[in-house]
C-alpha cells in the first residue's frame, strides 16, 4: 500500500490533543517530527489507542495510525520488516525506516 492511499482511507488514531483518560506509552522527537502515543485500557487490556504528531510527515502520521490500530488488537510487537511489507509500494524505504523508529519509541515497542 502507498501512503498516500492509506491517507485517502483516514486515519483512525490521530488527534491535536493529549486525551482525557488516556495512558501516555511516550513521545519521541527527531528534527521537525515528533509523535507521542496515548492507549487506554479496561482490565488491563488496551482498548483504544490515539496518537498526536507534527503534521509534516504523512509517513510519520501513516506508520502511527496503522501501529495504533495493531495496539488496540492487542499486539505489543511490531517490526520494521511488517512496516515494509505494508507500505510495499512506498519508494524512500529509508524514510519509512526512521519514521517507524520514532512511532516504536513513542508506542514502547
Amino acid at each position: 500500500m502507498k501512503v498516500s492511499e492509506y491517507h485517502k482511507q483516514g486515519l483512525k488514531n490521530f488527534i491535536e490533543e493529549e486525551p482525557q483518560g488516556y495512558e501516555k506509552l511516550g513521545e519521541a522527537k527527531e528534527g521537525v517530527h515528533r509523535v507521542a502515543c496515548y492507549v487506554k485500557y479496561e482490565d488491563d487490556k488496551i482498548v483504544d489507542a490515539k496518537f498526536t504528531a507534527s503534521k509534516r510527515c504523512k509517513k510519520l502520521l501513516a506508520i502511527a495510525d496503522y501501529v495504533c490500530e495493531q495496539l488496540k488488537k492487542g499486539r505489543k510487537e511490531i517490526t520494521e520488516e511488517e512496516i515494509l511489507q505494508f507500505f510495499k509500494e512506498e519508494k524512500d524505504k529509508e524514510k519509512l525506516k526512521a519514521r517507524f523508529n520514532l512511532v516504536k519509541k513513542a508506542a514502547g515497542l
